[in-house]
């Protein structure tokens, strides 16, 4: 993604490129039943969630489907402020952390080792989905990158931004046998904090995905 340092805090080691598997070309449910079926989904089940499905989630986020740089979600100005970072308790195949995704090279950065959902909870005023799911997207914004154009409209154009990446995630859970819910109640400095995310950066937006509990 964009220009924003990656680096573990706390000295607990040095950052290592997490190569995620291949894109599948096709999924098995068309747009309309993913559509039909969107719902928020606040309880899980004990199963872990895939890597494969996590590589799939993360493509539609804010994955390159063009060679100049376009992606999965539009970008006003092509400018892209917005940041995907993974926050992992239980992958299947991924160390419990944070991680940056990097959607050049479809890859994981490691920000932070060990499981941070409950510390990421606790600053989204507790909420227990946070808490529960085997991992948690958050959606952030560098809104400077809009900004040098489009001014204070720039911050508009970010937060419409985070809307569709949202949106495109919820419609790749569905399609995965998965259930997420947005959720924007959090203290933006601490989850700052918890997370290791760069000063620039302000968190929009926590997506906990996991398998559906009354699935």
């Amino acid at each position: 993604m964009g220009g924003t340092a990656c680096r573990v805090r706390g000295g607990e080691r040095p950052p290592e490129t997490i190569r995620l598997p291949e894109v599948r070309a096709k999924g098995s449910i068309t747009v309309e039943d993913a559509l039909e079926a969107r719902r928020s989904v606040r309880e899980y089940s004990d199963e872990p969630v895939a890597l494969e499905d996590l590589s799939l989630l993360l493509w539609a986020a804010q994955g390159e489907t063009a060679g100049w740089g376009g992606r999965t979600a539009p970008s006003a100005g092509a400018l892209f402020p917005m940041e995907v970072v993974v926050v992992a308790g239980e992958v299947s195949g991924l160390d419990p952390g944070v991680y940056r995704y990097r959607n050049q090279t479809h890859a994981l950065v490691p920000l932070r080792i060990g499981d941070r959902r409950e510390a990421l909870a606790d600053e989204a005023l507790g909420q227990a989905w946070v808490r529960e799911a085997p991992v948690v997207l958050v959606l952030s914004a560098v809104y400077d990158r809009t900004m040098k154009k489009y001014g204070e409209r720039g911050v508009r154009y970010a937060h419409i931004e985070a809307g569709a990446v949202a949106e495109n995630i919820y419609l790749e859970a569905v399609s995965l046998g998965l259930g997420t819910v947005l959720t924007g109640a959090f203290h933006d400095d601490e989850v700052r904090r918890v997370l290791g995310l760069a000063r620039e950066e302000t968190p929009l937006a926590l997506l906990p995905v996991g398998h559906p509990a009354d699935r």
